[in-house]
């Protein structure tokens, strides 16, 4: 269904409604209002929407969303204030049961599932990139403490890995999942280093490619389990920014495993991953169907019992909040290019995608993700390792 406008039968219709106060009682403790006038109050264009919503969670909601049955014009507050009085644990998550299940059975990021993720979500289009993301093609979180754009902010992300890193003139770099190149054209422009980098979209590495000039860089079009299994090449510092969400938690073992044997004794690896704060919680179902396929957060108990038995951590940052300000400039960015997207797009299209970054910005403005950039080293950095001034 398309989004239409609320009749005044459909509001009579909703003020009958069996659920009605229920519906109404649950979205008082986060100070929602259906239909009332304030930005973040749910505006109910189909009544079916209550049921819809209270019977299958989030999965009802985001759905119940891109077919119009409402709206919501500030709905990443919306959805933070929802997560704030954890209305998430009142409302039925059939979806999120099914999921979690699913991720115990079965390894959902198994190498022949891998490039699902690929050709589903990076390979939507570089218009669509390259139009909501800054001149680098980041797709992570950026750096505001200092930046008032994002472009600045991006930037200062890059350099702050490359800081953390230590990076040197003739160092060798992996990128785990390196995207577009961000990281590996910042440090090669800036930092003299050679790269190499992982991924499983065929358009980021067409883009990366064409864009990088005459940078020791260097794309490669696999899966990270494929690369380099008899360890003969080693590199000074690793990188994985944004990828480690895709492995899943039956796969650690083998992606830290992978880490050790590409790096270099007394080299340094930087992990750049969302985390929730929940062990063992699923994505949420909506996310996994329409976005990322396949997807799975760690949480930090699970990401140190992975890595313990393969590396030292050195440091932990956690700026999950910058995550906010960085989602809703890819807002802001992919609205104004909307009127020339819409060309390639449809609006279904436009309506998940938006619900997509408002949804997830209010994630992380309730804390209820976290964004955290560990370093770490095979035995220990010689001398014990100093974080930058950041």
């Amino acid at each position: 269904m398309s989004a239409h406008p609320q009749s005044h039968a459909a509001s009579e219709f909703l003020l009958n409604h069996p659920l009605h106060d229920s519906f109404c009682e649950l979205l008082a403790r986060a100070d929602i209002v259906p239909n009332g006038s304030r930005p973040w109050d749910i505006q109910i264009h189909n009544p079916h929407a209550i049921e819809r919503i209270l019977s299958e969670g989030s999965l009802g909601l985001g759905e119940s969303h891109v077919d119009g049955w409402w709206d919501c014009e500030q709905l990443d507050e919306m959805v933070c204030r929802a997560l704030r009085a954890r209305l998430d644990k009142s409302v039925a998550h059939p979806g999120l049961l099914i999921s979690i299940l699913k991720a115990k059975v079965i390894n959902l990021q198994s190498v022949r599932r891998a490039w699902q993720v690929g050709r589903q979500h990076y390979d939507l289009g570089n218009d669509l990139f390259e139009a909501m993301l800054d001149p680098y093609m980041a797709y992570s979180c950026g750096y505001w403490r200092k930046a008032e754009t994002l472009e600045q902010a991006q930037q200062d992300k890059l350099d702050l890995v490359c800081q953390k890193l230590q990076l040197k003139p003739g160092m060798t770099l992996l990128d785990i999942g390196c995207g577009w190149g961000s990281l590996m054209r910042f440090a090669a422009e800036h930092y003299g280093v050679q790269c190499t980098g992982l991924t499983v979209s065929k358009e980021q590495a067409h883009w990366g490619m064409n864009h990088c000039g005459n940078l020791p860089v260097k794309f490669e079009f696999t899966d990270y389990r494929l690369f380099n299994p008899e360890g003969r090449q080693r590199f000074d510092r690793i990188a994985s920014i944004g990828m480690f969400e895709h492995v899943g938690h039956k796969n650690y073992s083998t992606y830290f495993q992978m880490a050790k044997r590409s790096l270099k004794a007394d080299g340094l690896m930087l992990l750049h991953t969302i985390g929730k704060n929940d062990p063992g919680r699923a994505i949420d179902p909506w996310i996994e169907r329409y976005i990322f396929p396949n997807g799975a957060l760690p949480s930090a108990s699970e990401l140190i019992q992975a890595s313990e038995p393969w590396f030292i951590l050195e440091d932990w940052h956690n700026f999950g909040a910058d995550y906010d300000k960085t989602l809703m400039a890819w807002q802001d960015r992919f609205e104004k290019a909307w009127p020339r997207l819409q060309q390639h797009y449809d609006e279904r299209f436009y309506r998940m995608w938006r619900y997509y970054l408002l949804v997830c910005a209010g994630t992380f403005r309730a804390r209820d993700n976290q964004l955290w950039q560990l370093v770490l080293s095979p035995n220990g950095h010689t001398g014990g390792y100093r974080r930058p001034k950041i």
